[in-house]
C-alpha cells in the first residue's frame, strides 16, 4: 500500500512538473511574446553596433594620432590642418563625361 502511494504521488508530482513547463513554454510561443523577444533582440543588436562603431571610431584617432607623431605631423586638431587631405569638389556641369576618356 505504501508504494502505490509514493508512486502516486511521484506521478502526480511529475505530472504537475511537466504540465507547468509546457504552459510556460507555449507562453513563450505566443505572438506577443515572440514581438517583444525580437524587439528585446533588435535593441540589444543595435547597442552592440553602436559600441563598435565607438570603437572603431576612438581606434581611428588612436591610430591617425599615432601615424600623425610618426611622420612628424602638427595641428591634428585643427581644422585648415585636414582641408588639404578633403578632395575638392569637382564641378561636373561645364564639363560632359565621358568614360572612354583618359584620366
Amino acid at each position: 500500500m505504501f508504494r502505490r502511494t509514493f508512486w502516486f504521488t511521484a506521478g502526480a508530482a511529475a505530472g504537475v512538473w511537466a504540465t507547468t513547463k509546457v504552459n510556460r513554454k507555449l507562453k513563450q510561443l505566443t505572438p506577443e511574446s515572440l514581438a517583444a523577444q525580437a524587439a528585446d533582440k533588435a535593441i540589444e543588436a543595435g547597442h552592440r553596433l553602436k559600441d563598435f562603431a565607438l570603437d572603431v571610431k576612438a581606434g581611428m584617432a588612436q591610430r591617425e594620432a599615432e601615424l600623425g607623431e610618426a611622420l612628424g605631423l602638427e595641428a591634428q586638431n585643427d581644422p585648415r590642418a585636414l582641408e588639404h587631405r578633403r578632395p575638392a569638389a569637382r564641378d561636373h556641369s561645364k564639363h560632359s563625361y565621358n568614360r572612354n576618356e583618359d584620366h
